[in-house]
C-alpha cells in the first residue's frame, strides 16, 4: 500500500493508505482527527471543511494522494497554541453554536474566507455553503463579521 506524507495541523504525518482514500476517513480513522465531521460524504454539506495548503477544502471528496508534500488545516490546527483564532474567539463571543456539529466546518470556512476578503459583506458571507440544520447563521454572520474588525 502507498505512503503519503503531509503536514496536519504543523505536524509532519505519514500514511499508508490507497491513493483514492478521502483524506476525511484517513484523518478521523487513520489520525484520529475528529474536528471534521462526516455529513454527506459529497461535499454538499461542508461539515468536514478543512485546509489544504490554506485554501478550503472539503475532505471527504479529496483524495489522500492530493494531499502528499501538502499542508493540511483541521480545526484543532486553527488556533496558535493556547490563543484562538479570531473566528473561534467570535463564535464564542456571540454564542454560534447550537448543536455544534457543523461548528468546525463553518469556522474553518469562516477563516477562509477572512484571508481572502478581510472585511466580508453579508453577499460574501452568504456564499459561505455550509449547512447548519439548527439554522444559526445570524449569529454566524455577526461572528464573521466581529472576527473580521478584529482582524
Amino acid at each position: 500500500m502507498p505512503s503519503y506524507s503531509f503536514l496536519l495541523n504543523g505536524k509532519p504525518v505519514t500514511v499508508e493508505a490507497p491513493a483514492d482514500m478521502p483524506l476525511l476517513w484517513v484523518l478521523r480513522d487513520l489520525l484520529d482527527v475528529t474536528g471534521p465531521k462526516y455529513g454527506c460524504g459529497v461535499g454538499v454539506c461542508r461539515a468536514c471543511t478543512s485546509h489544504l495548503d490554506g485554501a478550503e477544502i472539503q475532505p471527504c471528496v479529496v483524495p489522500v494522494a492530493d494531499c502528499a508534500g501538502r499542508k493540511v488545516t483541521t480545526i484543532e490546527g486553527l488556533a496558535d497554541g493556547d490563543t484562538l483564532h479570531p473566528v473561534q474567539q467570535a463564535w464564542l463571543d456571540c454564542d454560534v453554536a447550537q448543536c455544534g456539529f457543523c461548528q468546525p466546518g463553518q469556522i474553518m470556512a469562516a477563516a477562509a474566507l477572512l484571508k481572502k476578503t478581510s472585511s466580508p459583506t453579508d453577499a460574501d458571507i452568504d456564499r459561505i455553503e455550509n449547512v447548519c440544520r439548527c439554522g444559526t447563521y445570524s449569529r454566524i454572520r455577526e461572528a464573521i463579521k466581529k472576527a473580521s474588525a478584529q482582524g
